[in-house]
């Protein structure tokens, strides 16, 4: 909250700053332009006020008159003191935004579990800023805090947070194609999370903690359509009444295609040092423990990527067998995604077709021609480039899967193992005492056998799946085409195999790699 509320009143100072004099006429003015994007009821319900304080404007938001105009809102208590932005016109157009969003609140409500509370309290939070209504972006902004505190409550679980100091920036720049570029980076010390389960009903009751002593953000974003997007919200607060949307839906149409495609890419990464989870089994930790997200915006060949990385891991070993620890992971490094993703062409079709004075807007065929141009361009599943390891072992794998219309994967996958001799040593230990890996040990043995020697000593297997049942290892085929598939089809399915040519900036495994004589290994492939 202490982000997105100085972010949505500083994007509402998007007309061009009025003369640099600060006055009731000014206050007049910005309260006019607010009103374009929050509607004017949030003026004559007190949720928003402007007014002059020296030599700059107070924007407060009171969000206790905001609930009290919420419809079958159903609050059994609420207490928060409004929030203040001071934002003051500069002589180049720009503003200065300001505040101190130091904060106490607290509220009950009835949730599905029965009564549920919050409370919360931030310490000497600041913000400074300058917002260019040109770009309807923060050219750059730095916030503070020193500390806070959460803890919200339910009938069987109770959830308390807390956090040392920390410091955010954003800086953004104008776009090449029109949009704004931005950056953003936070760093909070000290992140504390105790969860307390106690559910008899299904015999729960434990507690966990999460803790670091140090969590870090960062994003950045490419040519995002923050002007376009603000008219639509423009739009909407206008054409609230339904009659006055469907005559001005031509508008809409135009202004829906202007924002696209939102954005050209953004991505974003949580990293956690020091990272420890402390349950009734024992402590998980991990010195170094991120996830990553980056998405294209609405294009015809967009990509969506994830990534999971740990070092240093620590698993306790009281409730494993013996026989498991020489093969747990210390170190993991996972990569995955999605690419050839076509929202482009769904996103302007429906554009289009859409008619808000029909019921339904869109004809009920529609979404199935739509599913199948989406799936006319081979949507596909990514794994770039991961790996497992700890000590003696590592596993890594790296390829790409799609589903064409038959539902059975077409697609390469490419898997190596160094160190595998230690995996059946364990095994092998285990069988003594375990009759389940007594059974897992001779399919163990059979794997080996299918799997190719690299030239370091590792063994490699290129998993090739066609869309006709067939599945080959390393080149030769371990399971033949279904017999109820037509070979014709098959053969129309592995011409259009993206899964196996490794476009795209993918590294999945390559016929040309992966025939006979077996791939040159994820390994080898970074």
């Amino acid at each position: 909250m202490k982000r997105i509320l100085p972010l949505a009143f500083a994007l509402a100072l998007s007309a061009p700053a009025f003369a640099q004099t600060v006055d009731n006429q000014g206050a007049k003015e910005l309260s006019d332009n607010l009103a374009r994007y929050f509607g004017k009821q949030a003026f004559d319900k007190g949720v928003l006020k402007v007014s002059v304080e020296g030599d700059a404007y107070k924007i407060a938001l009171d969000i206790k008159a905001l609930v009290n105009v919420l419809p079958e809102q159903k609050l059994l208590k609420f207490d928060m003191a409004p929030y203040a932005l001071m934002v003051k016109p500069r002589s180049d157009g720009s503003w200065d935004v300001s505040s101190n969003f130091s904060q106490g609140a607290s509220f009950e409500f009835d949730g599905p579990q029965g009564r549920q509370s919050m409370d919360f309290t931030i310490k000497d939070g600041k913000l400074t800023s300058v917002y260019d209504p040109a770009l309807a972006a923060f050219t750059n902004a730095t916030s503070s805090l020193a500390g806070m505190t959460m803890t919200s409550r339910e009938a069987k679980q109770q959830a308390d947070v807390s956090t040392g100091a920390g410091t955010a920036t954003v800086t953004a720049t104008k776009s090449a194609n029109g949009g704004v570029d931005f950056t953003a980076t936070q760093k909070v010390a000290d992140f504390v999370e105790t969860i307390k389960v106690n559910d008899p009903d299904n015999g729960m009751n434990f507690p966990l903690t999460l803790k670091t002593p140090e969590l870090s953000v960062d994003a950045n974003g490419k040519d995002v359509r923050t002007k376009p997007l603000l008219d639509l919200l423009a739009f909407a607060v206008a054409n609230e009444d339904e009659a006055k949307l469907k005559a001005n839906q031509a508008e809409l149409k135009s202004l829906m295609l202007a924002a696209l495609p939102i954005w050209q890419r953004v991505d974003g990464n949580y990293g956690f040092k020091d990272f420890i989870v402390e349950s009734p089994i024992g402590e998980f930790g991990a010195k170094q423990f991120s996830t990553a997200f980056g998405m294209d915006g609405v294009s015809q060949n967009g990509k969506v990527d994830y990534s999971i990385k740990a070092s240093g891991l620590t698993i306790p070993h009281q409730t494993l067998p013996e026989w498991t620890v020489p093969l747990l992971p210390t170190d993991i490094d996972l990569n995955f995604g999605g690419a050839n993703i076509d929202l482009d062409t769904m996103a302007r079709k429906t554009i289009e077709a859409f008619d808000l004075n029909k019921n339904p807007p869109l004809p009920d065929e529609f979404g199935k021609a739509l599913v199948n141009d989406f799936k006319a361009k081979k949507p596909k599943v990514v794994f770039k480039h991961s790996t497992v390891k700890n000590g003696d072992i590592e596993v890594a794998m790296e390829g790409e899967v799609f589903f064409p219309d038959s539902k059975k994967p077409d697609g390469s996958v490419t898997i190596d193992i160094g160190g595998y001799d230690k995996i059946v040593d364990a095994l092998k230990e285990a069988a003594k005492s375990d009759e389940q890996m007594a059974q897992a040990f001779p399919f163990a043995l059979a794997v080996k056998g299918f799997g190719k020697t690299l030239p370091d000593g590792r063994l490699e297997w290129v998993i090739d799946t066609k869309a006709d049942g067939s599945v080959k290892v390393n080149g030769a085929m371990l399971k033949g085409p279904d017999a109820a598939q037509d070979d014709s089809a098959g053969q129309d399915d592995n011409s259009g195999d993206d899964g196996a040519n490794g476009t795209d900036d993918s590294t999945g495994g390559d016929d040309s790699d992966g025939g006979d004589n077996g791939g040159a290994g994820a390994k080898l492939q970074p």
